[in-house]
């Protein structure tokens, strides 16, 4: 039957099953790969992808000059694991994430708000909203790179741009259309102020799409972040995979893929987890 709901036990059962589907036809693939070229690393079996996850996870040592009591200096070296491939393109790209999806999700829900809630705001703003929201991010690279420079701002400024208007959009169609025109008028009626309004009506109604839009913004935030960091990186998922890319060594390419996608789940878990906190009942309609 159409949208007949399954029990948990079986939407866990065939969960686990696509999974089990999908391992063993890469190794299908692999073990046909090593077949005919035993040297072969674009399909990677296990064993390649343990020695890359060594090669990814292992603790690195670092030299560095220390001065010594007469005023000479002298390298010590030491092994950390805070200097491994992992730690150093985590931090790296996580950070540029985390800033810059905040301060484009930070800007398009009051954005969308102001304009869901006074119409000249929305009237001023909507159309160069609608025009930058169908410019892609990416396209726009050169133009970051000549504004702010290669670094940390480039990353952080072409996330919130591919984000901002976007989610400006759905804020304000849920704060314009999504909040019954009634319930402001009874607000009013009852003494409430316009930033009462604004707040206590049209945010906390408009809230589930928020944080939805929010959600939905993960993705292409990554997609632009790790492109940037391909294309001009020193750090990061998107520049260790380019220059594994460059020697084969797709077992690490395939490790930071998963690794990249696992991140994106837990992100996405933490949205749905806040949703159904903050608004339960949105949560049960749907």
């Amino acid at each position: 039957m159409i949208r007949r709901p399954l029990s948990v036990r079986w939407t866990i059962a065939l969960g686990v099953l696509s999974a089990l589907l999908l391992l063993g036809a890469y190794a299908a693939m692999a073990t046909w790969q090593k077949q005919r070229n035993p040297t072969d690393t674009t399909i990677p079996n296990l064993t390649q992808f343990v020695d890359g996850a060594k090669r990814v996870f292992q603790s690195r040592t670092v030299t560095t000059a220390v001065e010594l009591p007469d005023g000479s200096f002298d390298d010590v070296s030491r092994t950390s694991w805070f200097h491994s491939w992992f730690w150093i393109d985590a931090s790296a790209t996580w950070l540029r994430l985390a800033v810059g999806l905040g301060l484009g999700a930070g800007g398009g829900i009051l954005l969308g708000l102001l304009m869901g809630c006074f119409t000249p705001i929305a009237a001023l703003l909507g159309p160069p909203l609608d025009f930058l929201a169908k410019v892609p991010p990416t396209a726009m690279l050169a133009i970051f790179f000549v504004a702010v420079g290669v670094g940390f701002n480039m990353y952080v400024a072409m996330i919130a741009f591919g984000v901002l208007p976007t989610l400006t959009q759905g804020v304000y169609t849920a704060a314009r259309k999504g909040v019954p025109q009634e319930l402001i008028d009874k607000a009013s009626t009852l003494g409430a102020s316009s930033a009462e309004v604004v707040f206590h009506v049209i945010a906390k109604q408009a809230l589930p799409a928020i944080i939805e839009g929010a959600r939905l913004c993960i993705g292409p935030a990554m997609v632009y972040l790790i492109a940037a960091e391909m294309a001009l990186g020193d750090a990061g998922f998107g520049y260790r995979i380019r220059m594994q890319m460059r020697l084969q060594d797709m077992a690490v390419v395939y490790l930071y893929l998963v690794l990249l996608g696992f991140a994106g789940v837990a992100l996405d878990y933490a949205f749905r987890t806040l949703l159904a906190r903050l608004c339960p009942w949105y949560v049960k309609l749907h």
